[in-house]
């Protein structure tokens, strides 16, 4: 009876060792939609450099980078702060890419075909692509492609909330 219990505790024992080896990553960051003067027309805004912090974000979960294995988008919703009373209903299609230096762009997240009726917060769908590499860097930047079906007639200021998933090798 105990024998057959080996294999059960070895599993548990390796589902522990998991979660001290994965844990989540946030990054906020604001962008500003400007006033358009037409509609169905895309167009690009570019978040400031993002310092990533990845470093120490990995040393407080007792990692270093190279232990990381992969690291994934889990979540990204905008909300709109300003102007306070406006809302998404403005987007047809959002696009968010993320680059970093020497890596090429990549899609990230995006929600196409929005109602009307969507309101202030909008949850994105995400890729399952592996952006280790991206998270390793130093900066970042957050690619936005919006297609409009209003005019907007002012700014818009967008808060994107992004919640990363990272799993690392506990040995070797």
């Amino acid at each position: 009876m105990i024998i057959s219990l080996i294999p059960l505790l070895a599993l548990h024992g390796c589902k522990k060792l998991e979660e001290f080896t994965q844990f989540h990553m946030e990054y906020q960051e604001t962008v500003t939609i400007p006033s358009t003067v037409g509609i169905n027309m895309p167009f690009d805004v570019w978040t400031p450099d993002i310092t990533t912090n990845s470093e120490s974000e990995f040393e407080n979960h007792d990692t270093r980078k190279d232990k990381i294995e992969e690291i994934i988008l889990e979540k990204l919703r905008l909300e709109v702060i300003s102007p306070s009373d406006n809302d998404f209903r403005f987007l047809n299609d959002i696009y968010v890419y993320i680059d970093a230096d020497g890596l090429d762009e990549k899609l990230m997240a995006w929600k196409e075909n929005i109602p009307d009726n969507v309101g202030k917060v909008l949850e994105l769908n995400c890729t399952d692509d592996n952006i280790e590499a991206y998270i390793k860097k130093d900066v970042i930047n957050f690619r936005v492609k919006t297609v409009t079906d209003r005019v907007i007639t002012q700014d818009h200021e967008i808060q994107l909330d992004a919640e990363f998933f990272v799993d690392a090798r506990l040995l070797g």
